[in-house]
């Protein structure tokens, strides 16, 4: 009863902060697509020569690598600042706070909708099969709780210690380097080893895998995936229901 009470408090909030976002804007949904695609053009330009050359479709393999670190960087950016904004209502209604939480995810899941369209727009005109995407709802399940997970880490630990904000900025930049989005990690022993800690990686070696490549990823690696997705939410759950008693009081 309750995680249906949360589930609907989150979709409803995300749906209002969604068409907030949106009203008044003129160009409306192509915000969504605008960032990524600079982005793309700006990557593809400067390393399609460097380090692009020896992977397969590469502008397909950058791309879906800058949509699915995309979803993850701005829903953790905005979750270590959401219990903050949100003072004055915790402050005085008693409701799931986790469900601030889930708006947050699933705003930035309606607008990766956009994203996917853009992907296969891609596939399209790049010839590549486009029924690997059918995995992607699947795919992006698994991706959205460990995201969830993250945010709640972030978000509760963010009320205790305020500077969290730019100190999560500075390591999602890190983040950004060391996961393979616009490279391959080829022979890269070093950055293999590092990147076995690094939940995004498997994310996006399976979808790369399933949609670009149309291959079964490794079971491993799948396995790898599903264990850091419940791992995150099962210790963001824990650390959230422990530090929310004083929610109302520190902020």
């Amino acid at each position: 009863m309750r995680f249906k009470q949360t589930l609907n408090l989150s979709l409803e909030l995300a749906k209002a902060e969604f068409k907030l976002r949106n009203e008044g804007s003129y160009l409306g949904i192509f915000w969504y697509l605008l960032n990524p695609l600079l982005l793309f053009g700006l990557l593809f330009l400067i390393f399609f020569d460097r380090l692009g050359q020896n992977i397969p479709d590469y502008p397909v393999y950058l791309l879906l690598g800058l949509i699915i670190f995309n979803f993850f960087q701005q829903t953790t950016i905005e979750s270590t600042k959401t219990i903050q904004s949100h003072k004055g209502v915790i402050k005085s209604i008693n409701f799931p706070k986790e469900s601030l939480i889930g708006s947050i995810v699933l705003k930035f899941l309606f607008s990766h909708i956009f994203e996917i369209i853009l992907l296969i727009i891609f596939l399209i005109i790049f010839k590549i099969p486009i029924q690997g995407i059918i995995f992607y709802p699947l795919i992006l399940f698994f991706l959205s709780i460990f995201i969830f997970g993250a945010c709640l880490i972030l978000s509760s630990i963010a009320v205790y210690f305020v500077d969290l904000e730019n100190i999560w900025a500075f390591v999602i930049r890190l983040i950004w380097l060391g996961t393979p989005i616009f490279y391959a990690i080829g022979g890269q022993t070093k950055l293999f080893y590092v990147n076995l800690f690094n939940p995004l990686y498997y994310f996006i070696t399976i979808t790369r895998d399933l949609i670009i490549y149309s291959k079964i990823p490794e079971l491993k690696i799948v396995i790898t995936a599903i264990f850091f997705s419940f791992l995150f939410l099962l210790i963001g759950l824990l650390i959230f229901n422990k530090l929310k008693i004083k929610f109302s009081e520190m902020v």
